[in-house]
């Protein structure tokens, strides 16, 4: 390939990050399995971006609001983009999904359908050679990061979800993912600044908001959320016996509000709630039933019986090798 023809794809990957083509639904092909450094170059840079933290300073304000964001968005992940997007194990108003939809773009995880039918695939193929993202097949670091950096991932395969496709809010959301983001960077630059001008003894700045608010928490959601896809195939304790390799973690659980009960998700995915027991905590679970009091979801998927408490196996009874004589008295 010429310097000009790799340039130029450089190029327009960076374009596609803002302006994607648009997308026919088909899946992708299938040997396009290398880093696309157009995408990855702004996605490292977004780590970089953490480290100014030691020249914007820090604040309560500004912790408060990257602790914030990350409870609200790493909640939006697990409970709208993966249990209701993904497994439709609950119910809502359009204009909820909708809301919760926007919330998670600005997660920077992609658009609501690319994350759902990506994930769809997952628990059709999990840990099999066409899983897209398997540890197994790949190693952890393909499977943690490298797998959505590379041109086979970008594109939504609209088959495997066409009941949330029909929605042309979630299709404009879908193909325009950075809209919110870069509007919520904005935003808190800007209320940053409004801050300042206000109180200007509060230490509090533009770019200290943008990099805590923004920087800082959507790296820490990034890593928690992708540890289910790496360390829970990994690390980790086995309830019932799947065709994967999917694990029970209680730190990935504390951390992703509940994703970490991986092994009772992949042997039950219809379930709302992941944590099966009162011991394994499920906090993004605890969150839905508190929606569903205010009457903003409802049809919370249940856990049967039979999978919480499986019937054991009857013992079977030993047949003796040869009859034991009956001797007479």
């Amino acid at each position: 390939m010429s310097q000009q023809a790799h340039s130029s794809g450089f190029l327009a990957s960076l374009v596609h990050w803002f302006a994607p083509p648009f997308d026919t639904g088909e899946a992708p092909p299938e040997t396009s399995e290398r880093i696309d450094w157009g995408r990855a170059v702004p996605y490292f840079g977004m780590h970089l971006g953490v480290l100014l933290v030691f020249f914007v300073g820090w604040s309560w304000l500004a912790v408060s609001i990257a602790v914030f964001l990350y409870a609200l968005r790493v909640f939006t992940l697990t409970g709208f983009y993966h249990r209701y997007f993904s497994h439709r194990s609950f119910k809502t108003w359009r204009i909820v999904q909708f809301i919760f939809a926007v919330i998670g773009c600005s997660s920077v995880q992609r658009g609501p359908l690319w994350w759902a039918a990506h994930h769809r695939h997952h628990h059709v193929h999990s840990d099999d050679p066409q899983d897209i993202h398997s540890p197994r097949q790949k190693g952890i670091f393909w499977s943690h990061m490298g797998w959505f950096l590379t041109p086979r991932s970008q594109r939504t395969n609209f088959k495997i979800i066409p009941d949330f496709a029909k929605y042309p809010e979630l299709r404009f959301l879908d193909r325009y993912d950075l809209l919110v983001p870069i509007l919520l960077a904005v935003g808190l630059f800007g209320f940053g600044e409004f801050v300042a001008a206000g109180m200007p003894d509060s230490g509090v700045t533009g770019f200290q908001l943008l990099v805590w608010g923004f920087f800082v928490s959507t790296i820490a959601v990034y890593h928690v959320t992708y540890l289910v896809n790496s360390a829970t195939h990994l690390v980790g304790t086995r309830r019932y016996e799947t065709k994967d390799d999917s694990k029970n973690s209680m730190i990935v659980a504390l951390l992703t509000f509940g994703e970490g009960w991986h092994n009772n998700h992949h042997y039950y995915p219809n379930s709302t709630r992941q944590g099966y027991f009162w011991w394994e905590i499920d906090i993004t679970y605890f969150i839905l039933s508190f929606l569903s009091m205010l009457g903003l979801v409802w049809d919370l998927k249940a856990v049967p019986k039979r999978i919480l408490y499986p019937k054991k196996a009857a013992t079977p009874i030993p047949v003796q090798a040869e009859p034991i004589p009956v001797q007479s008295s």
